[in-house]
């Protein structure tokens, strides 16, 4: 017969904040009670608490800081992909996904992304004009290479983002932000670097005219080969 375990302290107030959450007593920017109130109202102690808030810090819905004041304390905050990329590299570094998962999930997204019609045409004329100026950003010959890379993420969760799916933009910022250390350690120097480099360069502009010129089962195309490309560049 097995037994469930007891479930941990803390738990108590994960649960109370989601209820309230759902039910809309706490909203995005609202303070959550100190640690002596809580701690006081679900009888557990204030270790427990601090236990709890730590979770909610790493999951990406407290905002925590010192001092007084209505941003002191625990504020909620919404920031989904925070939480999402530090379990996914967790993961990677156990071996309990790899890489190669990761970078099929990425082309899942961003073609049936690509594919879609803009929910909001204004926002995806943004996004066109904005990834516009990334590319000439790419271009500089002076970027190193990890601004390149936080350029390049970017660059693709800004098209993403054009199909109005804010689960799969939050995915898409989860999923690069948990390779990033994989991707920079993979490429060993500058010497390295410079001949991918020059085909990501032509590749983003390539996508980027399919984009704006509503090309999207291109830009679908484009985009699959790119990632795959450079996927085994890093290999």
């Amino acid at each position: 017969m097995s037994i469930n375990p007891a479930p941990r302290a803390y738990q108590v107030v994960l649960e109370s904040v989601e209820a309230d959450l759902r039910s809309g007593k706490l909203a995005i920017g609202d303070q959550l009670p100190g640690e002596r109130a809580l701690a006081e109202q679900h009888q557990i102690s204030r270790a427990s608490v601090r236990d709890a808030i730590r979770v909610l810090d790493v999951l990406g819905l407290v905002r925590t800081s010192t001092g007084s004041g209505p941003n002191s304390g625990a504020v909620i905050i919404s920031n989904p992909s925070a939480g999402i990329s530090q379990a996914l590299r967790m993961h990677l570094a156990a071996k309990g996904i790899n890489v190669r998962e990761i970078v099929e999930s990425r082309i899942l997204m961003e073609t049936w992304a690509a594919q879609m019609n803009p929910r909001n045409p204004a926002h995806a004329q943004q996004v066109i004009d904005r990834t516009a100026v990334l590319i000439m950003r790419m271009d500089d010959p002076q970027l190193s290479r990890e601004a390149f890379h936080r350029i390049d993420a970017e660059f693709h969760v800004l098209l993403a983002s054009m199909a109005g799916n804010s689960v799969v933009e939050t995915m898409m910022e989860s999923l690069r932000n948990s390779i990033s250390q994989y991707v920079s350690e993979a490429i060993p120097d500058d010497e390295s670097w410079q001949p991918i480099v020059r085909v990501l360069r032509r590749q983003h502009k390539a996508i980027h005219h399919a984009f704006a010129t509503n090309q999207r089962e291109r830009a679908a195309q484009l985009l699959e080969e790119h990632i795959t490309w450079f996927y085994s560049q890093t290999r």
